[in-house]
């Protein structure tokens, strides 16, 4: 795992030229807005049941301005089992939910995220990118619209693979 003396890359986003993505925790909503501006792309998300927050441990979402550090995932079957960023080499089913049932499924692909404020979402306690907060699929029999995750970003799975054609690492992240 990279340490805090590695200077995140410089977000890509700054100045509209590239994609970046806004979530709203109260609409439970990810919005695109693609390099080039014409129209923005939403998408049902679930964040975190605990509602938003910042300290390690908490099973909150964290806000503010984030960045996509990096992207797991590209080319694997839709509903791939991860555990650890690492394909399982399992697709999620029913019957793979009743044999796990205390599994918190991250399917089809990981946008993996690292805060861009020191103190508030980067560095001691309040690290996104060390809380492993992702934006990832989830099975599509989980509710949207409700906070229902441990502090990701929940999407259906043909949404996050849509999302993560669309987007690069540095893509910015707002969460508010």
């Amino acid at each position: 795992m990279p340490s805090d003396s590695v200077s995140p890359p410089v977000p890509v986003n700054v100045s509209g030229t590239a994609p970046g993505i806004e979530i709203d925790l109260a609409r439970q909503t990810l919005t695109l807005f693609p390099e080039d501006a014409t129209s923005s792309i939403s998408y049902p998300v679930s964040t975190a049941l605990n509602g938003p927050g910042e300290r390690h441990s908490s099973g909150c979402t964290p806000r503010g301005s984030h960045y996509v550090r990096a992207m797991v995932g590209g080319g694997v079957p839709l509903n791939s089992v991860f555990v650890a960023r690492r394909p399982t080499g399992e697709v999620y089913s029913a019957d793979l939910a009743r044999q796990f049932p205390e599994r918190d499924w991250i399917l089809s692909r990981i946008l993996w995220l690292c805060g861009l404020e020191s103190g508030k979402n980067r560095g001691p306690g309040v690290d996104s990118f060390r809380r492993f907060i992702y934006i990832h699929g989830t099975p599509d029999s989980e509710p949207m619209g409700a906070p229902r995750s441990h502090g990701c970003i929940r999407m259906r799975n043909a949404d996050v693979v849509d999302l993560y054609s669309r987007v690069r690492p540095g893509t910015t992240v707002l969460i508010r």
